[in-house]
């Protein structure tokens, strides 16, 4: 190790707490996909109420746990990956997170007749993905050895992608073909749309971690 790099080291933290940071985060997108599959799947309005102010319990832990990978940032000096890197992949796993909160929070604010099939099928893609980023987030820390599967794992949350852009376009040619009520379109489109925005934003988490496999693995 040159003398410089040496230097560096002893005066900077060795183990900064990005990855169990980054873990936790991926952890509350899994439990807030479980509790939004269990929301869709039911008409019942007050148990709509109960899924969100769960899944809000979640969001507001992602916001703890993405502002704390902040704050490593700024008082870190020598961070595993670039620091750009690291904030954009927080933000954006907060992002998921969000879409997930948001599609609740409409379902309790339109309270609409009932939730589409398509929005399980939907919901189910989102635990999909949680999955996949789980494992993926789980193995950064390992990158080098472990690059195959964590690049398989990306792929795989563009693919899911492409599944949830399928199935939310059906929905939309079957809500014109079906749905007579102006005003229930609106509310199901929204919160269909909510759901599907989790799903690209997922597959920019899997972007984001390929651009770091490029810079290190």
């Amino acid at each position: 190790m040159p003398v410089k790099n040496s230097i560096f080291s002893k005066l900077t933290p060795k183990e900064p707490k990005f990855f169990p940071i980054l873990k936790e985060l991926s952890e509350v997108i899994l439990t807030a996909s479980d509790l939004m599959i269990e929301s869709v799947g039911q008409c019942d309005h007050e148990r709509s109420i109960d899924f969100y102010k769960k899944i809000k319990e979640q969001e507001k832990r992602g916001d703890v746990l993405s502002n704390r990978v902040f704050d490593e940032l700024n008082h870190t000096f020598i961070t595993p990956f670039d620091r750009e890197d690291i904030h954009h992949l927080a933000t954006t796993l907060d992002d998921v997170m969000d879409y997930i909160n948001s599609a609740a929070k409409r379902i309790v604010l339109y309270n609409p007749k009932c939730m589409p099939e398509s929005a399980t099928q939907l919901a189910q893609l989102i635990k999909e993905d949680a999955v996949c980023i789980s494992k993926a987030v789980d193995e950064l820390d390992v990158l080098k050895k472990d690059a195959k599967t964590i690049k398989a794992l990306c792929t795989e949350l563009h693919d899911i992608e492409n599944k949830a852009d399928d199935v939310y376009e059906h929905f939309i040619i079957d809500l014109f073909e079906r749905e007579k009520d102006g005003i229930e379109i609106v509310k199901l489109k929204e919160i269909m749309h909510e759901l599907e925005k989790a799903t690209n934003a997922a597959e920019h988490v899997g972007k984001i971690i390929k651009t770091i496999i490029v810079k290190y693995a």
